[in-house]
């Protein structure tokens, strides 16, 4: 009887000891670690999927696509599903990836993941990103189709198990999108690239200036799994869809641009400058029609290109101006009532001693009316109407002008330019600026300055862009012409294209700027190069030219660096003008402001009685 009851409270006191362990465990479980046992069981039934947003567009102004983005794939892989069979996937998945194949092979390999202390076999690797959809169909019939050899009717069940899911869930894909650039190398500088990651953030042109516009906002769907990995469905929690990035339209015009660049490649072969640019502006409200650098890059592929290449020269780099600056100090001059376009300045047969500098003309010219000084384009005459001006006046024209301060156009990466408060010029400085020395500016300050001319006196800020889209092509903001101040009277602007309508002539710098139905005002540069503080025997060599002179439509700006066989100007860069501006005018159906020259009469020969044109 008492061995019955001692085995009793045995069996009692063992019972009462396992319940109270089972009790600890209980209260552990769902009490003590419940959120960290909750967190690793969701963590193998939910997940989020994320849900990226189609980057937008870059377009020109008709709604042309300069950049657009498509749908793609991340071809993934589960190096636990390969055995040891990863080297024959290697094999061929290499050359559907147009990847290498060893690379591929240690991509298969299976690797440690440390997850939340503890150590895991890593199921995902990516492979691949950016591979088109046609590519992902080939890669899944290529393993849904794979062969190993062997009779795999003969395998037991497990053996069979493991190739059909390697044939099928080993290598699989996840959303993405690949950018596009239509156009290829068209407007690169402008449009930009992006960055070959799974974000795709802008890096320069637009595509950097707008990348939040174009990004969007990425959705995700959170839901649970089975435990194949298959969606449950009606246990999705949250379903948000992403949104879309935003549409650029832009004012270029792809005609334009087109007529620019092909221009601008004639322009390259024959010359071999380091670098050749242009920008066409409409002056009356500063819309860039056109915008190109030479050399240039495909942004489809731009790491294929040297970084030189895809840097914006226009808006990044800076140069002396040389005499295209010359508008600046005779705007001042007949603004201030203190020269008018019949005043004469001895420039005494081309030397001229200030301040200890000698001063110099390209041509030994005695005395000239300031038209002439235009015309002619003479140092020494620019500078002696500097002096009359004096230092803070003429600072207050070129700030007026905008040089020293950003132009604000929508892109990355503008420089201010160099111009020295009056307290840091030299003596000479008041002498040298006028011709266009002493002061370092962009391509696209000194343009929207002969813009500024072009438009009554009116400075207006550039306008690169026209508007934002939502992906379904509701305007989103809308850009409007903004004109920054006004850089002097009508009457001392209206002097100043009579002077300028004077430089495309034969007494002028740029005879081959003249155009046969259009009336050209401009102006020629040909600086000198700085290197290591000293002047040099390179040159940039420009032309900026505005037409119809009286109604301006189009102001195009042409500068080289460092054109071989030949320097000045009229001989460089006037002649890409007038190939430009005749393409130009033609594309745009302008109306001409002058009588075609008339024709020419046929000669006739006596021997043979035809007609030689």
């Amino acid at each position: 009887m008492l061995t019955q009851h001692v085995k009793l409270y045995v069996m009692a006191t063992f019972l009462s000891g396992a319940l109270g362990v089972l009790a600890y465990r209980l209260v552990d479980l769902q009490v003590i670690h419940h959120e960290h046992y909750l967190s690793q069981a969701q963590s193998n039934t939910v997940c989020t999927i994320k849900r990226p947003p189609m980057r937008g567009q870059i377009q020109d102004t008709h709604g042309t696509p300069l950049a657009l983005s498509q749908p793609a794939k991340v071809i993934c892989a589960d190096p636990t599903l390969l055995s040891n069979l990863a080297p024959r996937i290697a094999q061929v998945l290499a050359p559907l990836l147009q990847t290498n194949e060893a690379f591929l092979t240690e991509r298969l390999k299976p690797r440690l993941l440390v997850e939340n202390g503890k150590t895991n076999i890593s199921k995902y690797a990516v492979l691949k990103r950016k591979v088109p959809l046609e590519t992902w169909e080939k890669i899944r019939q290529t393993m849904s189709g794979l062969s190993f050899g062997i009779d795999e009717s003969k395998l037991k069940s497990r053996e069979r198990a493991f190739y059909s899911n390697l044939r099928s869930k080993a290598i699989f894909a996840e959303e993405d999108q690949i950018r596009l650039y239509p156009g290829q190398r068209l407007a690169s500088h402008v449009v930009g690239y992006v960055s070959n990651d799974e974000d795709e953030t802008g890096l320069s042109g637009i595509e950097s200036y707008f990348n939040t516009n174009l990004a969007g906002a990425p959705g995700w769907r959170k839901t649970e799994l089975d435990k194949r990995q298959r969606e449950l469905v009606p246990y999705r929690d949250e379903d948000v869809a992403p949104r879309d990035g935003q549409n650029v339209v832009l004012t270029i015009d792809e005609g334009l641009q087109n007529i620019v660049e092909s221009e601008l490649a004639e322009g390259m072969k024959k010359h071999s400058p380091i670098s050749v640019s242009c920008i066409m502006v409409r002056p009356r409200t500063g819309e860039i029609l056109a915008m190109a650098t030479l050399p240039n890059f495909d942004p489809n592929h731009p790491g294929a290109f040297p970084m030189e290449d895809l840097r914006n020269r226009i808006v990044a780099d800076l140069a002396e101006p040389g005499s295209t600056f010359k508008i600046v100090v005779v705007t001042a001059g007949l603004n201030e009532h203190l020269i008018t376009l019949n005043d004469v300045f001895d420039c005494g047969m081309g030397r001229f001693s200030y301040a200890g500098r000698l001063l110099h003309d390209h041509h030994a010219y005695g005395l000239l009316n300031v038209e002439n000084i235009i015309t002619k384009s003479s140092n020494i005459g620019a500078a002696k109407i500097g002096l009359r001006l004096g230092d803070d006046t003429l600072w207050r024209y070129i700030h007026d002008f905008g040089f020293g301060e950003r132009t604000g156009i929508l892109l990355p990466g503008e420089v201010p330019g160099i111009v020295h408060p009056v307290k840091h010029w030299t003596k000479v400085s008041i002498a040298q600026i006028p011709m266009g020395q002493g002061v370092a500016v962009t391509s696209l300050q000194m343009v929207m300055a002969m813009s500024a001319i072009a438009n009554n006196g009116i400075l207006m800020r550039p306008m690169l862009v026209n508007c934002l889209q939502e992906p379904n092509g509701k305007v989103a903001t809308k850009y409007s012409p903004q004109p920054v101040r006004r850089v002097a009277s009508l009457e001392a602007i209206h002097d100043l294209i009579k002077a300028l309508k004077t430089v495309p002539t034969v007494e002028g710098t740029a005879v081959a700027a003249h155009l046969d139905h259009y009336t050209v005002a401009g102006k020629t540069g040909t600086a000198q190069k700085v290197e290591n503080g000293k002047y040099v025997q390179k040159f940039f060599s420009s032309f900026i030219g505005f037409f119809p002179a009286d109604n301006p439509e189009l102001c195009i700006s042409v500068v080289m660096d460092d054109p071989k066989d030949g320097h000045y100007g009229g001989e460089i860069a006037a002649p890409v003008f007038h190939a430009i501006a005749e393409r130009a005018a033609d594309y745009l159906n302008l109306k001409p402001d002058l009588a075609p020259p008339p024709a020419q009469p046929p000669v006739l020969t006596a021997s043979a009685g035809v007609a030689h044109q």
